[in-house]
């Protein structure tokens, strides 16, 4: 971005640090007068927000001077059990250290709402915010804003930065994956989420990466949308061909559903074809057969979401947590495949 690009629009703290080749944090702290910035350090960032006539407005000011000690949360999911436990583990963690939590659901992830919802929790000043979105359009809506405030987004896909929380999704599919490679399944199809999820993305490349490695071809990944009725339909429609000998879906909900279809239309799981889904939902261990997952923890989650929001809030350097491995837990809807006539 050029320099008369950059006065195009009104300049954030984020512009500041990237100009002045420095952190989020150590802006906030020059701000704030921080004592602990070297003075060479102090002249550069002053010279970056003289450059870009940067004016910090009251809600970042409030950080260090009239703290609130009140956390917003973001939530651009429709209520699906990672995310509620991720919720669940922040107003615990904020609770631990002070800080109330306001959380506010977005009734869709359109730009307008988006851009909506971070100014109203702008405007009940909370010391930082934490988005849970798994599209990629939020990110995007997000970059552009420029809210100077701390964000730490909570994103179930690979790749945590400073600002950023995340499972490790490509390993987690890659471990799915190779598990029915393991078992001597060769003809693997992949049941994928919606298009745009990043968490869909990633799971959908980590089979797809299994695959090549191990010198299959992988199927072209059929779309859901994450509901146990999609999966139903699934497994309805893929009964009719059974060019396959198993399924790795991309939630557990698609999973039981898919299961379901392929009991509907009278195909044995996992004598016919064995399923795997991810996420582990409390109840994939108590359908019929108990379905073999992929767990994630998304309490840490949710935990280490306050860890990285709690030293931006206080100007100090985010600690090193990088993405949260998944595990896979086998149980009885999967097992080597049946040799057919």
């Amino acid at each position: 971005m050029g320099q008369n690009e950059q006065r195009t629009r009104v300049s954030g703290l984020r512009d500041v640090a990237r100009l002045a080749g420095v952190s989020y944090q150590t802006v906030s702290r020059v701000i704030n007068d921080h004592p602990s910035v070297r003075p060479e350090t102090r002249d550069r960032v002053r010279a970056a927000i003289a450059q870009l006539d940067y004016r910090p407005n009251l809600a970042a000011r409030a950080l260090a001077t009239n703290s609130r000690k009140l956390i917003g949360v973001l939530s651009a999911t429709t209520g699906e059990f990672g995310p509620s436990s991720s919720v669940v583990a922040i107003v615990e963690e904020a609770r631990a250290a002070g800080y109330s939590v306001t959380t506010l659901n977005l009734p869709d992830a359109s730009a307008e709402s988006i851009r909506a919802a971070v100014e109203q929790l702008q405007r009940e000043q909370v010391d930082g915010l934490v988005v849970i979105a798994p599209q990629l359009r939020v990110f995007t809506v997000l970059a552009g804003m420029q809210a100077d405030l701390p964000i730490v987004t909570l994103q179930t896909a690979s790749g945590a930065s400073a600002d950023s929380d995340s499972v490790d999704q490509m390993d987690g599919a890659r471990l799915a994956t190779e598990h029915l490679i393991a078992l001597g399944h060769r003809d693997i199809v992949h049941l994928s989420g919606p298009q745009d999820w990043i968490e869909a993305d990633s799971r959908m490349r980590g089979y797809l990466d299994a695959m090549v490695d191990a010198d299959l071809t992988p199927f072209p990944p059929i779309r859901g949308d994450w509901t146990a009725q999609f999966g139903h339909f699934a497994g309805l429609e893929l009964a009719g061909r059974l060019d396959f000998t198993a399924v790795f879906a991309a939630n557990d909900v698609m999973a039981i559903g898919l299961m379901h279809g392929f009991r509907d239309a009278g195909l044995d799981v996992p004598g016919d074809v064995s399923v795997v889904g991810f996420d582990d939902i409390p109840v994939a261990a108590h359908v019929a057969p108990p379905l073999t997952t992929v767990q994630q923890d998304f309490s840490e989650l949710g935990r280490r979401a306050i860890t990285l929001l709690l030293a931006e809030i206080r100007g100090e350097d985010p600690p090193e947590l990088g993405p949260l491995r998944s595990e896979l837990v086998v149980r009885r809807s999967s097992a080597p495949p049946r040799p057919r006539s």
